[in-house]
C-alpha cells in the first residue's frame, strides 16, 4: 500500500473509531446516574489511574496546569473519596496520587455499562462482521500505541499514549478512561 492508500486508510479507519465512540459515549452518558464531574477532574482522575504514584508536580506538568491548580483539584478529589494521597518517601513534601476503590469502582461500572450497551449491536451482527472486529482488536491497540509513540516523539502528551496495551495490569485501560467514562461531564 503506497503513501495515497495508507492515507485513505487512516482517515476512513479514525473516521470510523471516531463515530463508534461519539455513539457509544452519547449512549453512555445518558444511561450513566452517577454526578457528572467536571472535565479537568476528570482528565486528573484519567492520568493518576493510568500512572498510579504520579506526584501533583508531576501531574500538574503533564497537564499543563499550575501545580496549585492542580493541588486544588485533589483536594476536591480527596474530599469526594475518588483520590488517595500519601506523602513520597524521603520527601515528605511531595504528595503521591492514587485513585481510591472508590474511583476503581466507578470505572469498572462505567466499563460494565459501555459492554451492556454495545452488546446488543454486537449481536445483530452477522458472525463474520463480529469475527472480524474481535480480530481487529489487537491490531487496534498497536495503532493506538504508534500514534501514541508519534505524540510522545513529537512531546505532545495525549491519551493515545496511554493506550490500553500501556497500562500497568490491574489498572483501568483507554478504553474506561476515554472522555466521559466519569460520568456526564460538565462542559
Amino acid at each position: 500500500m503506497g503513501l495515497a492508500g495508507e492515507l485513505l486508510l487512516a482517515g476512513e479507519l479514525l473516521g470510523a473509531i471516531s463515530a463508534v465512540r461519539r455513539i457509544a459515549l452519547r449512549a453512555a452518558r445518558a444511561a450513566w446516574r452517577e454526578e457528572p464531574m467536571p472535565p479537568a477532574q476528570s482528565e486528573l482522575l484519567r492520568l493518576v489511574a493510568t500512572k498510579p504514584g504520579i506526584s501533583v508536580t508531576e501531574a500538574a506538568r503533564e497537564m499543563r496546569l499550575a501545580p496549585n491548580t492542580v493541588s486544588t483539584l485533589v483536594s476536591q478529589l480527596t474530599r469526594a473519596g475518588l483520590l488517595g494521597r500519601a506523602r513520597a518517601e524521603g520527601d515528605g513534601r511531595s504528595v503521591l496520587l492514587t485513585v481510591t476503590s472508590k474511583m476503581t469502582q466507578r470505572i469498572a461500572g462505567w466499563r460494565d455499562l459501555r459492554a451492556e450497551l454495545a452488546a446488543p449491536a454486537l449481536a445483530r451482527l452477522t458472525p463474520d462482521d463480529r469475527r472480524a472486529l474481535a480480530e481487529a482488536v489487537p491490531a487496534l491497540l498497536r495503532f493506538a500505541a504508534q500514534l501514541g509513540e508519534g505524540q510522545a516523539e513529537e512531546g505532545q502528551p495525549g491519551d493515545a499514549e496511554l493506550g490500553e496495551g500501556q497500562v500497568e495490569e490491574g489498572q483501568p485501560g483507554d478504553a474506561e478512561l476515554a472522555e466521559g467514562q466519569l460520568g456526564r461531564e460538565t462542559r
